[in-house]
């Protein structure tokens, strides 16, 4: 059972993306739990490659959100064990993993500006895999069934 659904990475479309991974699983059977924290993570992901993917870069090779858009791949898919969401884009190769976690023991104004949705995804999900393969970037949250 795979299932895709394939747009244009902008924040409008997000909507239409995360109806897309609800139907398919609840139609897999996912539990409310699994279902919530899938949801959170799909945002994350999704709104992180609409802002981040395609953007332009600035003088000090920072990219500038919201500033490109270019294509997005969502697959939904599962074995016995576990359901799958694959992350698919083509813009420039970053790999959310190798990012630092942040300190939550400090406090929130102590605390350095982002990674803390990527941090929530990798804590919530039961497997979280990144490659960049045929110039592409390639996410794959791994959650239990």
């Amino acid at each position: 059972m795979k299932k895709v659904f394939e747009c244009e990475a902008t924040v409008e479309n997000l909507t239409n993306a995360s109806a897309f991974a609800e139907a398919e699983l609840e139609e897999l059977g996912c539990g409310m739990r699994q279902m919530m924290q899938l949801s959170v993570a799909l945002e994350e992901i999704y709104v992180n490659i609409a802002h981040y993917a395609y953007a332009k870069l600035d003088d000090n090779g920072k990219p500038i959100p919201n500033t490109g858009v270019g294509p997005m791949k969502l697959t939904v898919d599962s074995d016995e064990e576990n359901v799958y969401l694959i992350f698919e884009d083509e813009g420039m190769p970053y790999n959310p993993l190798e990012k630092e976690d942040p300190d939550v023991t400090l406090a929130a104004e102590d605390r350095e500006i982002g990674g803390l949705g990527i941090f929530m995804v990798k804590k919530s999900m039961d497997d979280v895999l990144y490659e960049y393969k045929d110039n592409k970037n390639i996410l794959t949250l791994v959650k239990k069934l």
